[in-house]
């Protein structure tokens, strides 16, 4: 059974921007310390390994390239060293980490970049990723578009842990599917805490934390929290105002990491934060009751939805960049149906295979 009572931490802490292994060195020294501090899940922000690229729309084409050579060169890879040694790192400190990151392509002959949260176990094993589904606006010229499959939820010893980056957790229909999955504690990842003019195209960095009154992120996940009775553990980027290394305060134009981490039982009570403009480790300590008092009141799961109302369709589909002819949809590359399948089929469900291939031909003739 999971742990009646756990900690929860949010490493609001600045990367060392475009430099791997500084940030590598870094995140492993916030990893023990949270270790010594009790904690049992640490949460880091969107894309924290390297940085998120505040420069997006703010340089040219030739700059935007050179920067994402390096941002290339600066991503982790799933069979990166640096991935060990955080394993290896969560494993000392003895907590679960969820870490958001851009994630170089293990897919052969690709460079892509996906925006993901890398999940470690207690063990230090690395238990899964979830790569963000859609970019959000000029982000699509950074990112590639995740694998529905990346949808996930992993148990853990404090319970089933699952995660959504930035824009994912205003998704309904994925916070249904996590919900689904029997989501217990939610890891949210943000590029930063703003201020919105009106719409969310026009917005800029949080500078008190009054900021709460306009911005998307603080309704968004007290509500992630009630309506999927969930522990939330929402991580929001950092940096300071020193301009980093290489670059021009002009070049980041997009800068909105002001911070603005919170922890929120599933009553959707802010038990810590929002953290704003500054660095820091944010933890709170949750008792698994406070989750069943909700779902006494409101079960998601339970006696408070209908599924013959309202339901859902989930894939867990990993999209292919090629496919053999035998292998569509059908089975056949004609659109037919192979042998192989039919049999299946009439196995399946107990009937004569040439049932199965006759009714195959029928509604084959109606396409």
């Amino acid at each position: 059974m999971p742990a009646e009572s756990f900690t929860l931490g949010a490493a609001q802490i600045e990367p060392v921007y475009h430099d791997k292994e500084a940030t590598l060195d870094k995140t492993c020294r916030y990893i023990e310390q949270a270790g010594a501090e009790g904690v049992d899940l640490l949460v880091f922000p969107e894309t924290y390994f390297p940085g998120y690229p505040y420069w997006r729309g703010s340089v040219s084409i030739p700059r935007w390239t050179d920067l994402m050579v390096d941002l290339q060169k600066n991503s982790l890879h799933v069979e990166d060293e640096a991935v060990e040694i955080l394993g290896a790192a969560a494993a000392e400190a003895d907590l679960h980490v969820a870490l958001g990151t851009n994630e170089l392509s293990d897919r052969g002959g690709s460079e892509t970049i996906y925006n993901s949260i890398f999940y470690f176990g207690r063990d230090g094993d690395l238990l899964g990723r979830h790569r963000k589904l859609m970019p959000t606006h000029e982000e699509r010229a950074i990112w590639g578009r995740g694998d529905p499959s990346s949808l996930e939820t992993y148990e853990t010893d404090i319970g089933q842990l699952g995660g959504l980056i930035c824009f994912e957790n205003h998704m309904t229909l994925s916070k249904a599917a996590l919900t689904a999955m029997g989501e217990e504690i939610h890891a949210a990842v943000w590029p930063g805490f703003w201020e919105q003019h009106g719409h969310p195209g026009d917005k800029s960095r949080a500078e008190t934390a009054e900021a709460v009154d306009t911005c998307d992120i603080y309704p968004a996940m007290r509500e992630y929290a009630f309506e999927t009775q969930s522990f939330v553990a929402a991580c929001s980027a950092y940096m300071s105002e020193d301009v980093p290394e290489g670059f021009s305060e002009e070049e980041l134009g997009f800068n909105v990491a002001a911070g603005g981490s919170m922890l929120i039982n599933p009553a959707g009570i802010v038990e810590a934060g929002p953290l704003i403009d500054e660095e820091g480790l944010l933890t709170a300590e949750f008792e698994r009751d406070e989750r069943r008092a909700t779902k006494a009141y409101f079960d998601a799961m339970g006696h408070y939805t209908r599924w013959d109302a309202v339901s859902l369709s989930i894939s867990d589909e990993t999209l292919e960049p090629a496919q053999q002819r035998g292998d569509t949809a059908q089975g056949r590359g004609d659109g037919g149906l192979s042998a192989a399948t039919a049999q299946r089929l009439a196995e399946e469900h107990d009937v004569a295979i040439e049932a199965v291939e006759e009714i195959a031909e029928a509604v084959a003739g109606r396409q």
